[in-house]
């Protein structure tokens, strides 16, 4: 059996798609011959449903576009004259930044939870990932519950286990999610003035915010990833190195779809003496590095039983080296003679150069300058896997995170018990547990994360500065945010404030929200929506 389900289109939709898409029946695939903002609509609108990013264009979007001067177009064939340019380039130039010039729009679709954190893990990239908010995933394309199916796990003899344990979790979240969102209208029932629409799409978004957790991290999403080659060849060489064997067959995979239309920019990536050679000292490494942490840490079971934000470090003069930062660009002394001005300064002075230099922000997106990049804070987050994915997603910060385990105990959201579904909901987690032990028994421990639920914790670390800070505790910490995610970046807006006492580049987040959970967290959002589309006041 396949580990990827593939889809049917007909005749006349295959004649359509070849022109667009490099292939018609794997699920990773390069976008050719579009405007590049009808790639991004595609993708943002990817993002929000359940549909394949190839039968998404067929249904919304082809009816839009010109494409009776495209029917002798194949983009499924290689594209020799692009390949003999490249190489012309490449030959003459010889220089990585060449490959920085070239962007691809790639979908990654039927890519496991684990699969995407680490197509996810690069900085120099866009991505988009389906969401669990807006998609409910009770349906079974083909037949089968959304999530990876290793084949050879499933030629083991757990692997019956592993379909019956993974499938008795889908019908758990399915047949829980009508429940809850019957719940969520009892509690807050439709305002008059709000659209059928916008009460269902926020009463839906809540309900499946409270029943993700149960979802394992098995679970299949799309992700839309918009790169350069360079940094496409730097993933697929990652991935190539990755123990889990989902990430390195899916690395040929779109190592195929690249060729077909950056063939030189990754020509490196497989070379023995380069490439590879990169991807077996990344091997190495991390084999030396789990036999020696477990030499000297030991292999323990850490068993917790909430959630903790920890600040483990700071600058404690960061906010006379901010100032410093910031009066430099508009002064021509050197920076230590600044900083040292800066310490004989009064507060108030510090305070004023601070609040001009922050200036009158109207909204989140007002950032300030890049002096705000000299503070940094570092933070050991324990929050459940569904926060940890939102949180991974921001570039301009460094994330490392310990492997999924079921051993930090998991989050059960009040939502969950007040709906009277509180066993149903337990009664899934220990049978996530229970496979989870029989995989890494069984001698499957790449795989074994793949049964934990999302509701179980894991633990990372996050370290960032103060402008990298501000983007992520303001977005993150909006009303219409998940609420687990909200009250980590919550805690660490307060950690910045009171335990490193930075109370000045704490006053600067002014968009950091505190407000306690919201009744219906995506009413305001959707309102404003329907509102830009009627063409409305908001």
């Amino acid at each position: 059996m396949s580990a990827y389900v593939t889809e049917d289109f007909t005749g006349e939709e295959q004649d359509v798609l070849r022109r667009y898409f490099t292939n018609l029946d794997q699920p990773v695939f390069a976008l050719v011959n579009l405007p590049e903002v009808v790639k991004g609509a595609l993708f943002a609108r990817y993002s929000r449903s359940p549909k394949s990013l190839r039968r998404l264009f067929l249904d919304e979007f082809v009816g839009e576009l010109d494409i009776e001067g495209d029917a002798s177009i194949d983009a499924t064939i290689g594209l020799d004259r692009a390949e003999e340019l490249y190489e012309r380039i490449f030959i003459e130039y010889g220089d990585d930044s060449v490959a920085q010039l070239g962007g691809i729009h790639l979908a990654c679709e039927q890519a496991s939870n684990l699969l995407t954190k680490i197509l996810e893990w690069g900085r120099l990239a866009a991505y988009l990932e389906q969401s669990t908010r807006y998609i409910a995933y009770d349906s079974r394309p083909s037949g089968r519950y959304r999530y990876y199916r290793d084949p050879d796990l499933l030629s083991s003899p757990l692997g019956t286990r592993y379909i019956g344990d993974l499938d008795r979790m889908f019908e758990t979240y399915a047949s829980l999610a009508p429940i809850v969102q019957d719940h969520v209208r009892r509690l807050t029932p439709k305002d008059p003035s709000d659209s059928d629409f916008v009460y269902r799409m926020a009463v839906k978004a809540k309900a499946l915010d409270a029943v993700r957790g149960i979802l394992p991290a098995a679970a299949q999403s799309n992700v839309g990833i918009y790169a350069t080659g360079q940094s496409y060849e730097q993933l697929i060489v990652r991935m190539r190195a990755d123990p889990l064997p989902e990430a390195r067959a899916y690395a040929d995979l779109m190592l195929t779809e690249l060729r077909k239309v950056i063939p030189s920019f990754v020509k490196r990536v497989d070379r023995p003496d380069r490439g590879q050679e990169t991807s077996n000292y990344l091997e190495a490494n991390r084999r030396a590095m789990e036999s020696l942490t477990n030499d000297l840490l030991g292999d323990v079971d850490v068993h917790d039983d909430e959630e903790r934000v920890e600040l483990v470090d700071f600058d404690p003069d960061a906010e006379i080296k901010l100032v410093a930062s910031m009066l430099y660009a508009f002064s021509h002394l050197s920076e230590r003679s600044i900083e040292d001005r800066v310490r004989q300064m009064s507060v108030d002075d510090r305070i004023a150069v601070i609040r001009a230099y922050n200036g009158d922000r109207r909204n989140r997106r007002h950032r300030p300058g890049r002096a705000t990049e000299r503070p940094f804070y570092r933070f050991d987050v324990l929050s459940d896997y569904g926060a940890f994915r939102d949180l991974q997603r921001h570039r301009m910060l460094t994330v490392e995170w310990q492997k999924l385990n079921p051993y930090h105990g998991y989050c059960r959201p009040d939502l969950i018990e007040d709906a009277g579904v509180a066993a149903e909901y337990d009664e899934a987690m220990t049978r996530s547990a229970e496979l989870f032990e029989a995989l890494r028994d069984g001698g499957y421990t790449a795989h074994a994360p793949y049964a934990v639920a999302l509701a179980y914790r894991v633990r990372f670390n996050l370290n960032l500065n103060a402008r990298s800070a501000m983007h992520t505790l303001e977005l993150r910490s909006t009303p219409q945010g998940h609420p687990t995610y909200r009250a980590v970046v919550q805690r660490m807006h307060s950690l910045i404030e009171k335990e490193a006492g930075h109370r000045a580049i704490a006053a600067m987040m002014t968009f950091v929200n505190h407000s306690s959970e919201a009744e219906l967290e995506r009413l305001d959002a959707e309102r404003r929506a329907e509102a830009k589309r009627t063409g409305s006041a908001v």
